[in-house]
């Protein structure tokens, strides 16, 4: 057996989980069990879309799931291939800690690996199923706390900031979010349809609480995603706002500067005959004449509400 298969065994049912599977390992899969060929090359092809194939005696399943990469700083797409039987559970994943972390913690138990191992295939694979689905409510709460964060920083009227770069990184998030969980909405109650051998009916109970979660989570998405469009309207329109202030005030100052300007020119024109150019207090009725024009279209622009 290839290394990459690790393997936690009952009376009645084995469950092999499988990280980054190889060429080796496919060859093991289909000496064993004589999956479809189609299926094994599914196993090493990158991006399935998400499916089921329903055979004689076992289904294959193809589920994506969302988790967090911290090298690119975003949300990324796992996928899960299971195969299942009535005597086996098979999982095949590039690393998924979530499976990882839950394949670990039955085979430490004997308690759980009688609970989960000493049923039926079908409520192991839900077990599976719904553990995946409920580490999507952590995202999440991530994904919500960092809206409050940038909705903090939107309407902080002292120091406001422009969150178009956090916002449209969010938005990415929340948007490959949704695009994962879109496809899982219809292959999920499909489940309870499926070959009776492996998902019996008193299962159905149990999947409709798997198909609740995904209904949940893309309801949050929903909502999620109406709120940070809004918060960039939002923010685009403070921003706006902002800048006609800044506007508004630097027309102000050019409007009061014209009409300084064209006079200080005047009399800088090097010509006989200016008027009060001979006058001994020329220099200081020009410059009161100045400082008049000033505060009467401040006064002005006050009046009228500009400023």
């Amino acid at each position: 057996m290839p290394d990459t298969i690790k393997t936690i065994t009952n009376d009645k049912m084995v469950w092999h989980n499988i990280t980054k599977p190889t060429e080796k390992t496919v060859e093991f899969l289909s000496k064993k069990y004589k999956f479809h060929h189609l299926d094994l090359e599914d196993c090493l092809s990158k991006i399935q879309r998400p499916k089921i194939d329903e055979y004689d005696k076992y289904l294959f399943i193809v589920l994506h799931f969302p988790y967090y990469d911290k090298e690119s700083d975003s949300i990324q797409t796992d996928e899960i291939n299971v195969f299942i039987g009535s005597s086996y559970v098979i999982t095949l994943s590039p690393g998924n800690k979530v499976l990882s972390e839950l394949f670990n913690k039955i085979k430490r138990s004997s308690k759980l690996k009688k609970k989960f191992l000493g049923s039926t295939s079908g409520y192991l694979l839900y077990h599976i199923i719904d553990q995946m689905f409920a580490a999507c409510f952590p995202l999440l709460d991530s994904l919500s706390a960092e809206i409050d964060d940038i909705e903090s920083a939107v309407f902080e009227v002292e120091t406001p900031k422009d969150m178009l770069k956090d916002i449209l990184s969010l938005k990415k998030d929340i948007i490959n979010f949704r695009r994962i969980i879109i496809p899982q909405r219809m292959i999920v109650p499909q489940l309870e349809h499926k070959n009776k051998k492996f998902l019996s009916e008193n299962l159905d109970v149990y999947f409709d609480d798997v198909v609740d979660k995904v209904e949940k989570i893309y309801n949050n998405l929903e909502t999620l995603s109406d709120i940070i469009t809004t918060l960039n309207e939002t923010n685009e329109s403070i921003l706006s706002h902002n800048t006609n202030n800044i506007i508004k005030i630097l027309t102000i100052f050019s409007v009061i500067m014209l009409p300084l300007t064209f006079v200080t020119g005047f009399y800088g024109m090097n010509i006989v005959g200016l008027p009060l150019a001979d006058h001994p207090l020329a220099t200081g009725i020009i410059t009161g004449g100045l400082i008049a024009v000033v505060v009467g279209m401040l006064i002005f622009f006050r009046y009228k509400r500009w400023m």
